[in-house]
Order: C-alpha cells, then sequence, then structure tokens
C-alpha cells in the first residue's frame, strides 16, 4: 500500500486526521487521540499514547510491505490485528463519526 492508500483507508475506518497524524480518539475525551499512525516518507508507524502523554512505537513497516487483507479488512505488516482493543477501538470510532453526521442534519 501507499500513503495515501494507507491514509484513505485509516480515514475511511474510523481514523480522522489530527494534526498531521491519522488517529484514533478515546471514546469519552473524542478530542484526545489515544492511537496514531504516523505517515513517514518511507515508512509507517503506529504509536500508542502512555497515560504519562509519551508516545510508544508499537508497529514500523515499509509502506512497500503493507499490504491490504480483503478478509480481515486491515493492512498487514502493521499489527493492527494484534493489538489487543484496537479493532474494538477503530469500531467505536467509526460509529461515533457516523452517528455524528446523522447529528448534524
Amino acid at each position: 500500500m501507499t500513503k495515501d492508500e494507507l491514509q484513505a483507508w485509516a480515514l475511511a475506518n474510523g481514523w480522522q486526521l489530527m494534526g498531521e497524524h491519522v488517529c484514533l480518539v478515546k471514546p469519552t475525551k473524542p478530542n484526545e487521540a489515544i492511537v496514531r499512525m504516523v505517515l513517514k516518507a518511507t515508512v509507517a508507524q503506529v504509536e500508542i499514547k502512555k497515560p504519562s502523554g509519551k508516545w510508544d512505537k508499537v508497529a514500523s513497516e515499509a509502506y512497500a510491505k503493507v499490504t491490504y487483507d480483503d478478509y480481515a479488512e486491515l493492512p498487514t505488516g502493521l499489527g493492527l490485528a494484534t493489538i489487543s482493543g484496537l479493532t474494538a477501538l477503530m469500531r467505536d470510532n467509526k460509529d461515533r463519526l457516523a452517528f455524528a453526521k446523522f447529528g448534524k442534519s
């Protein structure tokens, strides 16, 4: 996957652009990112925010090694399927964004 493809996938699956990174937010604090995907020139990194406020890199992979898994509907190579609670957090963020659109009508 390319940087643009990865960002498009993330934005379509509950991630949101905060500053220069795509992030997942706390369900109780929708303005506070707790997971972010740092998309650099040649690599993508997944980072999780520690309670101390420091970002901890949990996965990093070159774009050439990141592929899309149609069955899991996730990019492989970044460990997204193996990070505990990440798919549930993505679903919560996606649902919150979808319902926010209904509230604006």
